[in-house]
């Protein structure tokens, strides 16, 4: 079987880097223990193996489609809603009280890199599922809870979230779902929605949607949005279901993740559609967001997950394939030399480091935003809000650098395959299809940067910004005490001090009203911004491996954590000099993509 992710990767980062084992002297997490948690990663590998990896091309090759009114998907997605519902995985990080196993996030995060490296398009349906019970379960009623939850965390009915309308993609504030309040208490809905993931399949016997809908009469904007729980079938008194007027209208065939049904779904067609308001009116943004920011977060997930099969995929091939004379034998001229395996040609190992330092760095990331997640959960007052405040910081970016970089990590990839990258007898070309949604998917790249430059940098007077730089200097603090990496720690100083310099110029064209000059170029701040988060995450890493060097007690050999350091080198030497060609362009005085100083531009 080929390798799609490496176990000791995995526990190097929960253990030695973010010492995921001390959660369990936290009260909430008292139920585990490190042996706990080894087990969970095993039996999760082995889930990955047998069902997961095994399918992974089938479910591109069986697509799903729709067909008669309904939504056709591999039977493989049956069996893991089945199997998730029974293990209790599909309520891992949520609260006992709720029929949760009140998992650590950062150890769920790390099982969803297991499974998502083994199969990107099946954990979906449980991810949905999962996020919208708990939303259900932080602001519903007592009722809603104990009519939906139950069902959804035992497998059997799917949730879904249903934001996207045929015209109003991201801008929800232009949404015409329309909710009007019943007699009974209820709304009647009437609308569209569209690209809703996991929207339906004959494996789930009920479908919950969070719906987002202006109730009659409400504000328009964003102001006037509210959360609705729409399910597919109604309930009966007796417990038998009925159509709730939610009709699939089709599925969106698409570029990749194609065993991952994406459907269109019309609400209130007969004009007997029955919803029920989830917390207070008009505040149902506010709400879903709870759900979108967890969703942004499993994106990155998913994204660096694929990134990291991909890897294991390019490293298996140029393990293998030998092609060409290194130069220090004569090369192509010399034919009496034997072949070299492409592995040792340095830009096959150049794009090999590429594809790691990407991957490793990004799951990295993704870890220490759950960590935070966890830690706002266990702590109060100014302790919990700095932990809100950084994961706040980090979220847009754990979103987005996973999905744009591991998308070219994927591409130097299946570059190393040459031409059997491009053909369908490897991988390699259905992770790059698979990958590119996930730079759409939960907010565009473009989206997600605006957020990050024009709310979380200036987010309470910039005090979030503040208390992530606070952490990326505790660990360049610690950097300095190790001599060999003295000119790293240097290099991210300097880094994180060009990086408060261009906010700073930045900041001079909101202050003088210039915003949309502000904002022009956030998705190149995000690259800039991005690349420095995860030059902190390898120092980090690098700080980690060189203690379990010192230590006598090694959990893996030397070579695994020199290989740590050497690629905590790559990045620093390779990616991180990137960041002053962005300032350059971040701090430029043309306004080449504001429409009044070129208005003949695209004409």
């Amino acid at each position: 079987m080929n390798k799609y992710i490496n176990l000791d990767n995995v526990k190097f980062l929960l253990f030695d880097v973010f010492k995921a084992q001390k959660l369990c002297e936290l009260e909430r997490y008292q139920d585990y223990d490190l042996e706990n948690f080894n087990l969970l990663i095993q039996s999760t590998k082995d889930f990955g193996d047998k069902i997961l990896y095994p399918t992974f091309k089938e479910l591109d090759e069986q697509a799903a489609y729709y067909k008669d009114g309904k939504i056709i998907v591999h039977p493989v997605v049956g069996e893991v809603m089945r199997f998730a519902g029974a293990n209790g995985s599909i309520g891992a990080y949520m609260d006992y009280e709720y029929g949760g196993m009140q998992l650590p996030s950062i150890m769920h995060s790390a099982l969803s890199h297991i499974i998502q490296s083994a199969n990107n398009s099946l954990p979906g349906y449980i991810g949905l599922t999962s996020g919208a019970a708990n939303l259900i379960c932080t602001f519903g009623s007592q009722e809603l809870i104990d009519t939906y939850v139950p069902k959804m965390l035992a497998g059997e009915w799917a949730g879904t979230m249903c934001l996207t309308e045929p015209n109003a993609g991201s801008s929800l504030s232009d949404l015409t779902t329309s909710a009007e309040l019943q007699e009974d208490g209820s709304y009647k809905i009437k609308g569209q929605k569209i690209f809703i993931s996991g929207g339906d399949h004959e494996y789930c016997e009920n479908f919950i949607h969070l719906v987002l809908a202006r109730i009659v009469g409400a504000p328009q904007g964003t102001k006037g949005i509210s959360l609705f729980v729409v399910p597919k079938n109604r309930i009966n008194s007796d417990g038998t279901l009925e159509s709730n007027d939610v009709t699939t209208a089709g599925d969106f065939q698409k570029l990749g993740q194609k065993g991952y049904c994406t459907t269109h779904l019309v609400y209130g067609e007969k004009d007997n559609c029955k919803a029920w308001l989830v917390g207070a009116e008009n505040k149902g943004l506010k709400y879903m967001f709870q759900m979108m920011n967890g969703a942004r977060i499993d994106v990155g997930l998913t994204a660096a997950s694929t990134a990291t099969a991909a890897y294991y995929a390019s490293l298996q091939y140029a393990k293998e394939r030998p092609q060409g004379r290194r130069i220090t034998e004569g090369g192509r001229k010399n034919k009496e030399a034997p072949q070299t395996l492409i592995i040792n040609h340095p830009d096959v190992r150049r794009m090999l480091l590429f594809q790691r330092a990407i991957t490793e760095g990004s799951i990295s990331l993704l870890l220490e935003a759950s960590l935070h997640e966890d830690m706002s959960k266990c702590t109060s007052g100014e302790v919990r809000e700095r932990h809100e405040n950084i994961l706040e910081m980090l979220t847009p970016i754990a979103k987005t650098y996973p999905s744009e970089m591991g998308r070219l990590s994927i591409s130097n990839g299946l570059q190393i395959l040459g031409g059997y990258g491009f053909c369908k007898d490897f991988p390699l070309e259905q992770y790059y299809r698979d990958v590119r949604i996930m730079a759409l998917y939960e907010g565009t790249t473009g989206i997600q940067s605006l957020d990050l430059l024009g709310r979380k940098v200036v987010m309470k007077n910039g005090e979030a910004m503040k208390h992530l730089k606070e952490e990326i200097v505790k660990t360049i603090t610690a950097a300095k005490k190790h001599e060999s990496m003295g000119n790293a720690s240097d290099d991210l100083e300097k880094a994180v001090s060009a990086l408060e310099a261009t906010i700073g110029e930045l900041l001079n064209f909101a202050m003088s009203g210039k915003h949309e000059r502000y904002l022009a170029d956030a998705t190149i701040f995000m690259e800039m911004m991005g690349t420095i988060i995860i030059a902190w995450q390898w120092l980090k890493m690098a700080n980690a491996a060189e203690l379990c060097l010192q230590s006598d007690e090694k959990a893996l050999n030397k070579e695994f954590y020199e290989n740590k350091k050497l690629t905590m080198q790559y990045f620093f030497t390779y990616e991180l000099p990137k960041i002053y060609s962005l300032k350059a362009i971040l701090m430029n005085k043309d306004n080449l993509t504001i429409a009044e100083e070129f208005p003949e531009a695209f004409k």
